[in-house]
């Protein structure tokens, strides 16, 4: 018999089965503009991890388990359309400001642990939030992150628990290689925009601008600048 699965997450909070069928649900709503997100959980392929609050580290260290663990999985079967959902209980009165703080204060001590752990930096990407390559990686995998809140200005960031939404870069990069990323990026500005009325701003192809500007979901002045600091070598 083949050895057991070790699963993604073995420690399950109370709330992740209601956390869970939370997400799926929004995802599943026609209004939502994200194909990708349809695709994954179509292909049973987003995975989530249910927390207690953003604006706290206690759950950091089995965050960065759960990232660790999805790098290696993604590694070993190398599928489009996989995604790591980290839905946290609250707070959910967080204002775009402080939920983009609680972001980047989550994203810092993510990265702080993946340099404690002796991760190295995806190649790929640059650790520099200025840099127009800047990526996030973890467990030696790039990651572009989707933040989600209730008080979401742009409708299609809006949900009722503070997420934060973790997307390989590589699954990007394959969608750029069978010529199938521009229209699928089309797809999901031509729903926001039949969702808000306008298209997002801050939305931009990887390499034209610093996608960090994108993470929170806020419309971000053009003076903006990124708190995180990668505290790893950069070589």
């Amino acid at each position: 018999m083949p050895a057991p699965v070790t699963p993604l997450f073995p420690w399950r909070h109370e709330d992740q089965d209601r956390f869970e069928r939370l997400l799926e649900e929004h995802v599943q709503d026609r209004l939502f503009p994200c194909v990708g997100a349809k695709a994954a959980l179509a292909k049973g392929t987003l995975n989530v991890l249910a927390c207690n609050r953003i604006d706290s580290g206690w759950d950091d260290l089995r965050i960065h388990d759960g990232l660790l663990r999805f790098a290696e999985a993604y590694r070993e079967e190398p599928a489009l359309y996989r995604s790591f959902a980290v839905v946290f209980n609250g707070p959910t009165e967080l204002s775009e400001a402080e939920f983009e703080q609680s972001l980047w204060t989550r994203i810092q001590s993510l990265s702080d642990k993946d340099v404690w752990r002796g991760q190295e930096y995806d190649t790929r990407v640059s650790p520099n939030p200025d840099d127009t390559h800047f990526s996030l990686s973890f467990g030696g995998e790039a990651f572009f992150v989707v933040g989600l809140h209730p008080n979401a200005s742009r409708p299609a960031r809006r949900f009722a628990k503070p997420t934060l939404v973790f997307n390989l870069h590589d699954q990007f990069e394959i969608l750029r290689a069978d010529g199938l990323y521009e229209s699928m990026r089309e797809k999901i500005l031509v729903r926001d925009e039949a969702l808000a009325g306008t298209r997002n701003p801050m939305l931009a192809r990887h390499g034209e601008s610093s996608e960090a500007r994108q993470y929170s979901g806020r419309v971000v002045e053009e003076s903006w600048r990124c708190p995180f600091h990668y505290q790893g070598q950069n070589d």
